[in-house]
């Protein structure tokens, strides 16, 4: 499985990005403006925070789909059972803890910038024919959206026959245009290539991977593939121990036509029933 490391600065990452992402769904960037050494101070004061009582002042809103989300609420469409993690979820408007420092809020906007600049990159190189049917160009639909989300997730280490049949995250593709996602603290990324073989994706830390989503393949007319993935259980090489990831998942406005059928809030609230959490 052909997927690529881009370096953010090369004069050819756009389209190396590009083709990356067509191919496969999925591209790896390095050399990147996010400071290791932030992600890892954003990693343990998360760590504490779901290892804390207090992260219960801040559950969830079903409306708003801001804050705290417990162990076991979300599972992948169609699947029975629910994910081995909890969450919360960061919008500008939205709840944060006060114990938690405003390096996070930061990343948001750091994050927000890159994968606008990604997105113009998939619209600078997608063939016209394709373009021309979006009804606003990609970068529009994103700009300033309040549904831009950051979501810091835990898997929590795995309590033996607790968890028979359950996993960290089943299979699933995400639901947005891009997802940007910063290497999690352990291994256990995995994503699924044409011929249905699973594949590790890189945890190097330092480097983000990206996949494209249901709102991409939808609005390109399935030209960009929503990329299926999930996240395993401990074995092997990997430690049975907390794993924490923050995912950018880039929302368009709600407005937004994606298809005849949906608006970008109609195809949200869908899958937000899809997968427990309306």
């Amino acid at each position: 499985m052909n997927v690529q490391t881009v370096d953010f600065n090369s004069p050819t990452a756009s389209e190396q990005f590009t083709n990356s992402l067509k191919e496969t769904g999925f591209a790896v960037i390095s050399n990147h403006p996010v400071k290791l050494k932030k992600i890892q101070q954003i990693y343990s004061e998360w760590k504490s925070f779901f290892n804390s009582n207090y992260k219960h002042d801040y559950l969830f809103d079903e409306i708003k789909q801001d804050g705290y989300f417990p162990f076991l609420s979300e599972n992948a469409k169609n699947s029975q059972f629910k994910d081995l993690k909890e969450f919360f979820h960061i919008y500008p408007w939205g709840r944060y803890p006060k114990f938690v420092s405003d390096s996070t809020k930061e990343l948001y906007s750091s994050l927000s910038i890159i994968a606008e600049t990604l997105l113009s990159w998939v619209e600078q190189n997608t063939p016209k024919k394709i373009t021309n049917k979006f009804s606003i160009p990609l970068s529009k639909m994103v700009n300033n959206s309040p549904r831009n989300l950051l979501r810091i997730i835990h898997y929590p280490p795995l309590k033996g026959d607790e968890t028979s049949g359950m996993v960290r995250a089943a299979a699933h593709g995400d639901i947005n245009l891009l997802t940007i996602l910063v290497a999690g603290t352990q291994p256990g990324l995995q994503v699924l290539d044409v011929n249905g073989n699973w594949h590790d994706v890189s945890c190097d830390p330092g480097t983000i991977a990206v996949n494209t989503g249901d709102m991409l393949q939808m609005v390109t007319n399935g030209y960009f593939p929503s990329t299926i993935h999930r996240v395993i259980n401990p074995q092997g090489e990997i430690p049975n121990q907390s794993r924490l990831s923050m995912p950018l998942f880039l929302h368009p406005h709600d407005k937004v036509k994606l298809s005849k059928k949906y608006s970008a809030l109609e195809y949200l609230n869908e899958r937000l029933k899809e997968i427990g959490l309306k």
